[in-house]
């Protein structure tokens, strides 16, 4: 109900808002977020540190994505010679360099080494492309911080 003022001849309302309760709830509030804050902590992402591995496998097919997205394959037994793949058989040239490799399959790791400059999709699709195709051991190439 609207608060009435009587002054002089007549009785009018007063249409203003009342403002003190409103100042107070948001007085209220700035308060409880002030010591709220400091208690939450930010979500932290804990990622996995790279580290030398004890022994380097003997034989390691290595693939290459360039600049251009380009896919080269170098394997252990001949490292200056590099063959051009297309992502649709790079699966079936791995299992081929897998299969030719001392120790079986198994033994022959595949390490993916891409441009800094290349898409993440394009790694992340030769990976999956290598999973499908049921190559177990894959690995991402990385240099180390100085």
């Amino acid at each position: 109900m609207p608060a009435v003022a009587s002054r002089g001849r007549g009785r009018r309302t007063i249409s203003e808002i009342n403002m003190v309760p409103f100042i107070d709830v948001m007085l209220v509030l700035l308060i409880i977020f002030m010591v709220t804050a400091p208690l939450i902590t930010p979500s932290l992402i804990d990622l996995p540190s790279v580290g030398k591995a004890a022994k380097q496998p003997d034989q390691v097919i290595q693939i290459i994505i360039g600049k251009d997205e380009a896919l080269e394959l170098k394997t252990a037994a001949s490292p200056e010679k590099s063959a051009q793949v297309t992502l649709k058989e790079v699966a079936a040239v791995v299992q081929q360099a897998q299969g030719q490799a001392p120790g079986g399959p198994a033994a022959a790791p595949v390490v993916i080494s891409a441009d800094r400059s290349v898409k993440y999709e394009t790694v992340v699709k030769v990976m999956d492309t290598l999973q499908r195709a049921g190559i177990q051991r894959v690995g991402l190439s990385v240099q180390l911080a100085k």
